[in-house]
């Protein structure tokens, strides 16, 4: 016989419910009774002392919010998303034509014609290789008789976009909803308060608002500021990897690179070095292991630098994972692995060095060189106007390097995820990738997975 009760909790405010969460360890009353009791005096009172005096930061996901984040940009999604402990939907580029949503421009262009030419022009091909590409699939696809006609349209149009979405510039306008605990939305807003990127900074003070009224969480929010902590180390640590790495080229090979890091310091100086410079893991851990042990030392040191009393440790020091995977692939295609927040995801800056991707689809249909020529005009643009707010006219199918690490588990999750037939062949090819590189290192653990190698084809009316 059961004596457990299990009742849902609904109608009570966030830092409300935390609070009398947080009583269950301190309090012999049940729930209901705890509710009865608590007011928002209560709760706050509660939460100052045992949250910031006390420093007990589990309370606070105990505590969830609801948030919809809407018009801002795909390079500004990527960082709101960028928590180890996020929840959320953004917008697809599969199933949602971006030409309507329009475009964010940075403050720093907001009077350049330059600026708002290289974006339309992305967006003019884009709509023109959406169109084509469905044309031709239409031609060599024909609908079978036992599908719907609306179903055989969207289903085009998804494939037609899976290989347009490679001219959408990261200034595209997207949207994006969230279900996430306080402390989780404390770390994001005082991750986006400190970043370099304007717009970023202008969501943190809007989610800190927004956390800030009445029968939200007021309480958990009200201390996130910039944190000088990451301001120093960010400066720090790519005065260090300039002064390393300066000297050699970095490699610009597309794929995935499965790395064995020869010791925890040295990862972890590689770590810290990987996310200031354009490098590829190895060349980092390379260049780092030929140093003395004194100056290695003094690399580790600058993570550590400046960190105050509740100040976390840097997410380098995520360190020691078996499954290391170095990612050099389109920034469409690393958005879908952006997914998953189990591994833990150092990731490098914006620009068109490492050059871009060429969907199949655009040859398929006789517009690659259409399609090549849009990409070289935005990518020559970027690099006339180097940093964060030129990167805004960059092409999703322009390179980015992502390292992700992840024990065998994740590993396997993704392997068989990702190399699925409904997924993006960009992401089903690294995913394949990673699969390759754990079969090469670990035979027997590869045996039995299920996945699919994206070199065979597949039926493009299936999804």
């Amino acid at each position: 016989m059961l004596d457990a009760e299990v009742y849902v909790i609904s109608g009570v405010e966030p830092e409300v419910g935390a609070y009398a969460m947080a009583k269950y360890s301190r309090s012999a009353l049940s729930m209901r009774d705890s509710l009865r009791e608590l007011d928002e005096q209560k709760a706050e009172k509660f939460l100052n002392t045992f949250y910031f005096q006390y420093g007990h930061r589990s309370i606070a996901d105990l505590a969830h919010l609801s948030l919809a984040v809407e018009r801002l940009s795909i390079l500004a999604a990527i960082e709101v998303a960028d928590e180890t402990r996020w929840d959320g939907q953004e917008r697809s580029t599969r199933y949602q034509e971006f030409r309507r949503t329009g475009y964010v421009t940075p403050a720093a262009y907001a009077d350049d014609a330059g600026f708002a030419a290289a974006v339309e022009a992305l967006f003019a091909a884009y709509d023109s290789l959406s169109a084509k590409v469905a044309a031709h699939l239409e031609a060599v696809h024909r609908r079978p008789e036992n599908m719907k006609e609306e179903a055989y349209r969207r289903t085009l149009r998804a494939r037609a976009f899976d290989v347009s979405r490679y001219l959408l510039p990261l200034a595209t306008a997207t949207s994006l909803g969230q279900i996430v605990s306080a402390r989780t939305l404390e770390q994001q807003i005082v991750r986006l308060l400190s970043s370099e990127i304007a717009e970023c900074r202008a969501l943190g003070l809007a989610l800190k608002r927004a956390a800030s009224a009445p029968g939200a969480v007021p309480t958990l929010v009200k201390y996130t500021d910039p944190n000088p902590y990451r301001l120093e180390s960010r400066a720090a640590l790519r005065q260090a990897a300039a002064e390393l790495m300066g000297g050699e080229t970095p490699d610009s090979t597309p794929g995935v690179a499965l790395v064995d890091p020869p010791t925890l310091e040295i990862e972890l100086a590689a770590s810290l070095l990987y996310p200031h410079c354009d490098h590829a893991y190895r060349q980092i851990l390379a260049a780092v292991e030929a140093l003395s042990p004194s100056r290695r030392e003094e690399l580790l040191a600058l993570g550590r630098a400046g960190r105050g009393l509740h100040d976390e440790v840097l997410r380098e020091y995520q360190a020691g994972h078996a499954f290391q995977f170095d990612i050099l692939m389109d920034i469409g295609g690393f958005r879908d692995l952006h997914r998953h927040r189990r591994c833990v995801q150092l990731h490098q800056g914006y620009g068109p060095r490492h050059g871009f991707d060429t969907p199949a689809g655009a040859a398929e249909c006789g517009e690659e060189a259409g399609y090549s020529a849009a990409m070289r005009a935005a990518g020559a643009w970027v690099e006339a106007h180097p940093g964060l707010d030129g990167a805004y006219a960059l092409p999703l199918g322009f390179r980015k390097r992502s390292l992700f690490k992840m024990d065998l588990a994740q590993a396997i999750y993704i392997a068989e995820l990702r190399t699925g037939t409904g997924g993006h062949l960009s992401y089903r090819q690294a995913a394949w990738e990673m699969f390759a590189a754990l079969r090469a290192r670990h035979p027997a653990l590869a045996r039995d997975l299920r996945v699919t190698d994206p070199s065979q084809p597949i039926n493009m009316l299936e999804r």
